[in-house]
């Protein structure tokens, strides 16, 4: 199980392809969180499904995985104390419009779909996610 000061994030293809990495991981730096594992890939529209399965019964699913397979997407184990809360603060609503001013999804999203990143919403989350992108060889000096 994943450390409770440790939590996954995605820079969605969306923020990617507008070139808005370097100033969301600005933010996360800034906020005082710590990237101790990063890569980027590009999902097959079969991994998409498979990483989002929590979610295949919902009337979001197709427009999910199809979104974050469309290019290439930024994954990240990042460090902080309480950081599943922390990062969710930082990053705001899910849906752009309705974000606090200053998150990084109302500075960075366009819509609920494309809300520029994604950060795991518990510890099984975060430890399912994290494994899903990281095998432990990359992991292991991080922890």
């Amino acid at each position: 199980m994943m450390r409770t000061d440790r939590t996954f994030s995605m820079i969605k293809p969306l923020s990617v392809k507008a070139n808005h990495i370097g100033g969301i991981l600005n933010e996360i730096s800034k906020n005082g969180f710590k990237i101790v594992a990063i890569k980027m890939v590009w999902l097959t529209l079969r991994d998409s499904k498979n990483f989002y399965a929590v979610h295949r019964e919902k009337p979001f699913f197709k427009e999910l995985t199809e979104s974050i397979s469309s290019g290439p997407i930024l994954v990240m184990v990042l460090e902080k104390e309480d950081a599943i809360n922390a990062f969710r603060k930082l990053i705001g609503n899910t849906n752009p419009l309705k974000a606090e001013e200053g998150t990084i999804r109302k500075k960075y999203g366009v819509s609920i779909t494309d809300n520029a990143i994604h950060g795991a919403d518990s510890d099984e989350n975060a430890d399912r996610e994290t494994r899903f992108y990281f095998s432990e060889r990359e992991l292991i000096n991080s922890f």
